[in-house]
């Protein structure tokens, strides 16, 4: 099956994204953090409300892939200084392990070399240790740890890792 992607550009699509965002969050994240604490990073990172102000604010640009015209994952990136920051990458549970993660990237690393930059990096979660895999298979380091307050008593405990563009030769 062929699968599409295209940038966010209207209200709608970051509708579609965060109810997305919503079903792959319950069931992927509640095993690793806990229930309150998916509701709480819900709200706060991948709401209507909180997409639309890193589209429209933030300068994130999101893509989202599609299957049959249907929504079934998206990545969302923001450039920064020296690199472009992969915020968000996911699927939906039953279109995982076949390539769609490695579509997104594409696009991310197409987006990061036209700015210029020479890496992306993004956080995960220490315990998250499939997603962890998968980012070291398309060539992600582990580069450092780090513990962020979040509010509502929550943090994220995370890995940042990176990948290099120069050394993957595309």
């Amino acid at each position: 099956m062929s699968v599409d992607i295209r940038i966010c550009s209207s209200q709608s699509d970051i509708e579609a994204i965060a109810r997305l965002a919503n079903e792959i969050w319950q069931e992927h994240f509640t095993p690793i953090i806990g229930a309150g604490q998916v509701a709480y990073m819900v709200e706060k990172f991948q709401s209507v409300h909180a997409i639309a102000d890193a589209v429209n604010n933030q300068g994130y640009r999101y893509y989202m892939a599609f299957e049959n015209g249907e929504l079934i994952g998206y990545c969302g990136v923001q450039p920064q200084q020296n690199e472009l920051f992969l915020s968000k990458l996911y699927l939906r549970k039953d279109c995982r392990g076949r390539g769609i993660s490695k579509q997104l990237l594409a696009e991310a690393v197409a987006y990061c070399k036209q700015l210029g930059h020479p890496s992306i990096y993004l956080t995960v979660n220490k315990h998250n240790d499939n997603t962890i895999a998968i980012y070291q298979r398309m060539g992600f380091t582990i580069d450092d740890a780090v513990v962020s307050d979040i509010g509502n008593g929550y943090v994220m405990d995370d890995y940042i890792m990176r990948l290099l563009i120069g050394k993957r030769g595309k």
